[in-house]
């Protein structure tokens, strides 16, 4: 049958294909196909397949380094674009400006080599640059908004907006990028001499970390829920919690904590599980489907609440 649409995006993208698996993008291994699907190589190339696909009014979705993500099993409809890692990277003093589909670990790995402090807490953490400007990523104490100079970013109206730290209205887990769906194409960060065998000190010991409270042996999306804050867990249960609060970067109470008090842990739905090594985790112990893992976040938001008066908020997006 013939696509008539496949066939005036190629005339504008060459490179765009069609019925591509999601799942091989993904780092949870799920995912069905995208309609039509681009590998976009530079940051030109993600303006020309956004326009093309306004355009034809297909919607569009744009992601980076796939973690973060559960996409659906049915696949996803209209133009998606993956980011590609294009080591698009310039050093400017202390300064840092890198495409979004830059791997965040190998922005750690430059800066450290230059011995500029401000990104070594982020070592082992997965994903793109962009990835975590747009859900403000944090670890120990410490948020990807601390460093970010500017950010450069298409609107709604792919107008390419050039936004300070102030105007990217960083929240916990969250971005104006991420409120209104901007899409990133580049940033700077600013950081500040420091010594190099103490921040590659630090960010070895974040990596080995990972390693050891981490389920990296299976397929997973990262933390599948936004930490709590202090403040919203109900009078009656903060005694409870009072020893698991941690700074991060406000009092919060670790989700994993929740789900371990509810008896959570180990529960498995289809190809689904929560993780034994932590419970924050859901991961594809084999063939999980997309409809797994959401009867499994049901599952845990359910139980949690009726234990607890707490409402998990999901970390990871779901993409229809």
């Amino acid at each position: 049958m013939l696509d008539n649409t496949f066939n005036l995006l190629k005339k504008k993208i060459p490179h765009v294909q069609k019925g591509i698996l999601l799942k091989d993008y993904t780092t949870f291994n799920i995912g069905g196909p995208a309609e039509y699907f681009l590998l976009a190589n530079k940051k030109e190339d993600v303006i020309t397949g956004i326009a093309v696909a306004k355009k034809l009014q297909l919607p569009v979705f744009v992601f980076g380094g796939g973690s973060n993500i559960l996409v659906s099993d049915r696949g996803v409809k209209g133009l998606v674009i993956k980011i590609a890692n294009n080591h698009d990277i310039t050093l400017k003093k202390n300064t840092i400006t890198a495409g979004a589909g830059v791997v965040l670990g190998e922005l750690v790995a430059l800066s450290i080599s230059y011995s500029l402090q401000g990104l070594e807490w982020a070592g082992g953490l997965p994903g793109t640059f962009g990835g975590a400007i747009r859900g403000n990523a944090g670890a120990f104490g410490s948020e990807i908004k601390n460093s970010i100079a500017q950010v450069q970013a298409l609107d709604n109206k792919l107008q390419l907006q050039k936004l300070n730290n102030t105007q990217c209205q960083f929240s916990y887990r969250s971005s104006i990028f991420k409120k209104k769906q901007w899409i990133i194409l580049s940033a700077t960060v600013k950081l500040k001499k420091g010594e190099k065998k103490n921040l590659q000190q630090i960010t070895n010991s974040r990596i080995q970390y990972r390693k050891e409270k981490h389920p990296l042996e299976y397929p997973n999306a990262g933390s599948m829920f936004k930490n709590v804050e202090f403040k919203k867990v109900p009078r009656k249960f903060q005694k409870l919690f009072l020893d698991k609060v941690k700074d991060d970067p406000f009092p919060i109470v670790p989700s994993a904590w929740f789900i371990i008090g509810a008896g959570l842990t180990g529960k498995r739905i289809g190809g689904a599980q929560v993780s034994e090594k932590h419970s924050n985790y859901i991961v594809n112990r084999g063939n999980a489907t997309a409809k797994d893992i959401l009867q499994l976040i049901q599952f845990i938001q359910k139980k949690v609440r009726k234990k607890y008066g707490v409402l998990l908020e999901m970390e990871v997006q779901f993409v229809i």
